[in-house]
């Protein structure tokens, strides 16, 4: 009995011979083509506007239809919007997937060994949102790293407050709260009566004029009033860029593609009261509602701000999970 031969793999087929790839670099991008439509088929352009368009007419002169790009931080986005507003299909490679790829020949660079990669169709690009999406995505981001210099400016004040040994963050829950913030403008102001600044105590605060009285009575040194100072006019500014960034991050969701149905049912009734801190200053609710035809913060777990960072990141197409465990086991 004759034993069956088993084995003999299929040889790998290409299937996008127009492909190229770019190394991109700080300030040199490598790029590589189709051996046969150059004679130099491996190229460096550099990274300035005009370096990137002339990149895209080389590939077009080449033929080149799909480019994949291996890159880290941000160095691709000039090049992967340039690529893609003349019409070629750009994706964006983790350069782990193409290390991880056996059999690469030492003699070939690193562009081109991507370029024969995607030709056979191997590499898979990176989630990249629409372009109303990606806008969208930018503010969030934004916003977020505009929120943190809030919190460092806050902590500043609260470490100038402690120089000074008034203990203000002892007797209100937060110093940027109603009673906080008309206290520290006062004594910024050049207010020092302790008894002035206990009556700036709002009817909901849960300490007593004489707890806050007391904590007032503090070492009034120059330095510490002049730190305070700088340290409140810095969390005024950064909060007046998260408004004009709130601003245009409300414009950005109403110009997001409808995908509600024109006869959409009322808004749901709020699952939890109040305003949750940090939040953007227009109603997240209504705006996504109107966008989604559902209203996300029905889920447990998921605020207002949580809905929009999600529809930021991850467009608003919900169809990619098919049931809620499949959306929370994605999460």
């Amino acid at each position: 009995m004759t034993k069956r031969k088993t084995g003999g793999h299929p040889d790998l087929k290409m299937v996008n011979p127009n492909a190229a790839s770019i190394d991109i670099g700080s300030k040199i991008h490598m790029a590589a083509a189709n051996p046969d439509a150059d004679a130099m088929p491996v190229r460096a352009f550099g990274t300035f506007t005009q370096d990137l368009h002339d990149l895209a007419a080389w590939f077009r002169s080449c033929g080149v239809t799909s480019v994949a790009m291996e890159s880290t931080g941000v160095y691709w986005i000039p090049a992967f919007e340039i690529l893609a507003a003349h019409g070629f299909e750009v994706i964006l490679v983790n350069a782990r997937y193409a290390k991880n790829v056996p059999g690469r020949k030492t003699d070939v660079s690193d562009a081109g060994w991507l370029r024969q990669l995607h030709s056979y169709g191997l590499l898979r690009g990176s989630f990249r949102p629409e372009a109303e999406i990606a806008t969208m995505r930018a503010y969030m981001r934004q916003r977020e790293r505009l929120t943190e210099y809030v919190a460092a400016h806050s902590q500043h004040m609260q470490k100038a407050l402690m120089e000074m040994n008034l203990q203000l963050h002892h007797v209100v829950s937060d110093i940027t709260g109603s009673t906080g913030m008309r206290i520290i403008r006062a004594i910024v102001g050049g207010e020092r009566d302790p008894e002035v600044l206990a009556a700036s105590r709002d009817v909901r605060c849960k300490s007593s004029m004489d707890t806050i009285k007391a904590a007032q009575v503090g070492n009034d040194r120059e330095e510490h009033i002049f730190a305070l100072t700088q340290s409140l006019e810095l969390y005024d500014f950064y909060k007046a860029q998260i408004e004009a960034c709130d601003r245009r991050l409300e414009a950005a969701v109403g110009a997001l593609t409808i995908r509600a149905d024109d006869d959409l049912a009322p808004l749901p009734k709020a699952r939890i009261k109040g305003k949750q801190h940090n939040a953007p200053s227009f109603d997240v609710r209504a705006a996504l509602y109107g966008v989604l035809g559902m209203d996300l913060t029905q889920i447990h777990g998921l605020g207002p701000s949580l809905a929009l960072k999600l529809v930021a990141e991850c467009g608003t197409d919900l169809r990619a999970w098919k049931s809620a465990k499949h959306f929370t086991s994605w999460l």
